[in-house]
């Protein structure tokens, strides 16, 4: 129901483009976050009744993480009565340079997300005459002149691929290449940081999965999970079913 909650909680008029038709989230974010969600809750009231020696009762809804996702969209409606509307080019609603521009091959996104990254964008590309244009001294002015500074950009960026604007700019601008599923994954950096995790799954063979992303001193165990069933019986056994009661429920088909 993950993209129903993504309709309902206003998710497709923040997503695409604004020409383009009401579009949903690329990846089932509002699922996942709820499961995030619910281990953060029990965790919490775990630590509480170990605190306070009362338990309670926890309910995590899908509709109530989608709408708790919206984030400053949200406040800036309930507070100042500002509704977000779509950006060209998946761009920030508040911040220029925040946006996709044209390389000589594609794309790239730029995120200029804080003031002293637009001198230092301007100077990096040799327009030393941006930084010091009073249209562009903040990001309101910036904001104004969004359609200008992107026919700019696309202008000076144009002028190198991809892969050369982002040695240029490392360490200096953030920016980021715009991959898609396969590069994303075989990026050399996922495999040295050793994302991608094997596991041996009975009946399969080896199986590929990406590793949890909280970092530990210790490695992520590297245990596939149980088969459905697989511990039934063996947790019936210690709750004191004997073989009879279970050899019932075989072959009842219950397990």
């Amino acid at each position: 129901f993950d993209y129903l909650m993504q309709a309902e909680a206003g998710y497709f008029s923040l997503t695409g483009e604004p020409s383009g038709p009401p579009t949903r989230f690329g990846l089932s974010v509002v699922d996942q976050m709820t499961g995030l969600g619910l281990a953060y809750a029990v965790l919490a009231g775990i630590t509480g009744a170990r605190a306070t020696g009362q338990g309670r009762d926890i309910d995590v809804s899908l509709f109530d993480m989608a709408l708790c996702n919206l984030s400053y969209p949200a406040l800036w409606y309930l507070n100042e009565g500002h509704e977000t509307k779509r950006e060209q080019r998946s761009g920030h609603p508040a911040l220029t340079p925040c946006a996709l521009y044209t390389t000589s091959d594609g794309w790239i996104y730029i995120m200029c997300n804080k003031e002293k990254f637009w001198p230092i964008l301007c100077g990096v590309l040799g327009r030393d005459d941006w930084a010091n244009d009073s249209r562009f001294a903040n990001f309101e002015g910036r904001l104004e002149h969004r359609a200008l500074i992107q026919d700019m950009l696309d202008g000076e960026l144009s002028k190198k691929s991809t892969d050369e604007w982002l040695e240029i700019f490392a360490g200096e601008v953030p920016a980021a290449p715009i991959n898609d599923i396969q590069s994303a994954l075989e990026n050399p950096f996922v495999k040295d940081e050793g994302r991608v995790q094997s596991l041996e799954l009975e009946g399969y063979g080896t199986y590929q999965t990406l590793d949890a992303p909280i970092k530990c001193d210790e490695p992520t165990p590297a245990n596939p999970a149980p088969k459905l069933g697989q511990n039934t019986e063996e947790l019936l056994e210690e709750l004191g079913y004997d073989a009879v009661r279970l050899a019932a429920l075989r072959a009842a088909k219950a397990i």
